[in-house]
């Protein structure tokens, strides 16, 4: 087993005595075959001893409390939940966590989606949010934002960082997909690059996550690293898809206010 090899955010990484987080990538872990490494997917077929083990290694290594990390059951939602205490049984539905409890780690799984990490530092609340074309087009980001706010987070004082993510030159979609964007604002074109296909085009992601931040008014960045085109490093949807794979695994981007 290799160690653990979390991206980390460069305005995160200044506050490290205060916040400790990580867009954690397969590397390390207990997981063997299609799932080697960090495999953190509770959703995969994988053995669920060796995920439950693999996410302790992370909460060890963030120093979360009781090695509880709050990962919601996604569903490519809107729904963002506050999360003040580790739950027990089944894991409510939402696709954002949201605390302002030191030490309870909040984390978000994916496989190309764009995991998204939110602070305040001075308000000492801590976000963590799964973005999809579905998330983000439906207000994942801006819902997770008003909710901090609701904790009382000031929207000039977050901080947000997008970590590994598909990356347009991987990510293909049809003309279906194309009209839908385009239909809910026509500056979506702007995301769009022609693929070889007819009526196909390439997708950029994580340009459209940081510009909905943007406009949200916070300031990102993408870490820059592409999920579909490093197999040693992320697992990937898409990739798996393409190879004809049964399964794949999910990595894991966690959270949390230090105590």
């Amino acid at each position: 087993m290799t160690a653990l090899d979390p991206v980390t955010c460069e305005g995160l990484d200044a506050f490290s005595d205060r916040v400790a987080h990580g867009f954690f990538t397969r590397k390390g872990g207990m997981s063997s075959g299609l799932y080697e490494g960090l495999n953190a997917g509770l959703g995969s077929s994988d053995d669920r001893d060796t995920v439950l083990a693999n996410r302790s290694l992370v909460a060890q290594h963030l120093g979360a409390r009781g090695e509880f990390i709050a990962t919601p059951h996604q569903t490519h939602s809107s729904d963002v939940l506050v999360v003040r205490e580790p739950w027990k049984g089944t894991r409510p539905v939402a696709d954002a966590v949201v605390t302002d409890v030191p030490g309870l780690a909040l984390g978000i799984l994916t496989a190309d989606c764009g995991p998204v990490l939110f602070a305040d530092l001075e308000a000492g609340i801590v976000g963590a949010a799964h973005a999809g074309w579905k998330g983000a087009t439906g207000s994942i980001l801006e819902n997770t934002l008003e909710t901090m706010e609701s904790l009382g987070a000031r929207r000039g004082s977050i901080i947000a960082s997008l970590g590994p993510t598909i990356s347009q030159r991987k990510y293909e979609v049809g003309p279906e997909f194309v009209e839908r964007l385009l239909a809910l604002d026509t500056y979506n074109e702007s995301f769009f690059a022609p693929a070889p296909r007819l009526g196909h085009a390439f997708f950029d992601l994580p340009a459209y996550i940081l510009s909905r931040l943007a406009a949200a008014g916070v300031d990102a960045r993408w870490t820059g690293q592409c999920t579909y085109a490093d197999p040693e490093r992320f697992f990937s949807y898409r990739r798996t898809t393409h190879r004809g794979e049964p399964d794949y695994g999910r990595q894991i981007s966690s959270i949390l206010i230090r105590e």
